[in-house]
């Protein structure tokens, strides 16, 4: 990947960041999931997958499911970017009068399939990756799981059905940012080894940086790892990734800043502040 695209791609990914900054006022949203898979969205979308404004309904597209709904900000942050929506929409997040209220809705257009209730969407994309296959397509599927997502047993249970079939061409990514909710993972039900977990399941897998675009484009471009298997990436994040002031930490999960607060937290992302906000900090179920 040329420095001129690494470039872009970080261009993109910083105005995203914005976006869910902006976000999470007005009553909130799950800003440390989102700002933890930015990088991995932006650069699915504009750099790998076959999936743009003008092929939407093509059934020769690329598809790309969000298991983890909750980091819907991330997703819409890169829908503007791409032109799929108008940035003032995402004003209406937190807004019934609008489909783009909190979780992905696939009356928004690039959303493959609703999601919110977490561990449904695998076997949702193992339906698609295994209809393509029978039609003889070379669509490329992906579904993007939380780390904390995988204590539900449907992703497992889709992880075997999916070995079982020999789905190469399904690729499920874990944005593993070591939270689940308001705790580390490895604190409540311990997730490693996942690399050999995946692989006693029948997967090929990859491990990465998943803010590195040079990782992810190597990673991704040698889909698929082979003929008979589906294919793991787990890709390493860092909850709150983008502001210092919240990186990492358990108790920044879902955030309703004040709008002083946004303005501080735009500033910080920009590199002109760090700070330490004390806002209410909400947890929603």
């Amino acid at each position: 990947m040329t420095e001129e695209k690494i470039n872009k791609l970080k261009e993109t990914a910083f105005k995203v960041r914005e976006h869910i900054i902006n976000m999470s006022t007005d009553g909130g949203c799950f800003i440390g999931a989102s700002l933890s898979c930015t990088d991995l969205i932006v650069y699915l979308y504009q750099s790998f997958l076959n999936l743009h404004k003008g092929n939407l309904k093509d059934e020769e597209r690329d598809y790309l499911f969000l298991s983890k709904g909750h980091d819907v900000p991330a997703l819409y942050g890169t829908f503007v970017e791409l032109g799929l929506i108008e940035k003032d929409r995402l004003k209406n997040h937190l807004k019934t009068i609008d489909s783009i209220y909190w979780h992905p809705n696939r009356n928004i257009p690039g959303v493959e399939f609703h999601s919110g209730s977490l561990g449904h969407l695998p076997a949702v994309a193992i339906g698609v990756a295994l209809d393509c296959r029978m039609k003889k397509q070379n669509n490329k599927i992906i579904v993007i799981t939380g780390d904390g997502e995988l204590n539900e047993g449907s992703v497992w249970e889709s992880v075997m059905v999916a070995s079982a079939f020999k789905l190469s061409n399904l690729t499920f990514v874990v944005d593993r940012n070591k939270f689940q909710a308001n705790i580390a993972t490895e604190e409540l039900i311990p997730l490693e080894p996942l690399v050999q977990k995946f692989e006693a399941f029948g997967c090929n897998v990859q491990r990465i940086d998943g803010h590195d675009f040079t990782q992810l484009d190597k990673a991704f471009k040698t889909l698929p790892y082979s003929k008979d298997k589906p294919n793991v990436i787990i890709a390493d994040t860092i909850r709150g990734k983008g502001l210092p002031s919240i990186e990492a930490r358990a108790d920044r999960w879902f955030c309703n800043f004040q709008h002083d607060e946004i303005t501080s937290l735009v500033r910080e992302l920009h590199g002109e502040a760090k700070t330490e906000l004390e806002s209410e900090t909400l947890t929603v179920r």
